[in-house]
């Protein structure tokens, strides 16, 4: 045995503590795997999840643009030798859009399969994704010039960029 033995199980055994997910099933796609559904500018999405015993929804989330909604439903099965059903579990995750490997961090209670709906419906688009904290605005050259709300060249023929007040 060598020494890279080891060290390819413990890398084994890391990567299957998260889940890998995608909207096209991800590495080993099967039933099961779980759900992920990307919203864009162009086609915002809201993924609402109905009991179809009572006919109402028990989730309902609005992705923003640039993010995705990834969920699984793990079954509850007793160990016991009894027939007591434990709840089913619902995981899910917003993450930024094209992410697939991760943590579902939140948990609630789920329908049964045979007693649930995924119903996805399109907002009207174009939806702006959240601002991005990182973008870098350019700095106001001239301060005289924004206080008279204009932007005049300054001297070397370079302009002035005036940064819309918020």
């Amino acid at each position: 045995m060598t020494r890279t033995t080891p060290l390819a199980v413990a890398a084994l055994a890391a990567s299957c503590l998260c889940g890998c997910y995608s909207t096209d099933g991800a590495f080993m796609p099967s039933t099961g795997r779980g759900f992920t559904y990307v919203s864009t500018p162009t086609q915002p999405v809201t993924v609402t999840l109905v009991d179809t015993r009572t006919n109402e929804s028990f989730y309902k989330m609005d992705i923003p643009a640039g993010q995705q909604l990834t969920f699984r439903f793990s079954d509850g099965t007793s160990t016991s030798d009894s027939a007591k059903a434990l709840p089913v579990t619902m995981s899910w995750g917003m993450w930024i859009a094209g992410d697939q490997v991760g943590s579902l961090s939140n948990q609630m209670t789920a329908p049964p399969a045979s007693c649930r709906r995924i119903d996805i419906t399109y907002r009207t688009p174009p939806e702006d994704p959240p601002p991005d904290p990182t973008l870098l605005l350019p700095p106001d050259v001239d301060s005289t010039a924004t206080a008279s709300g204009k932007s005049a060249a300054a001297p070397g023929g370079t302009a002035t960029f005036t940064r819309p007040k918020d």
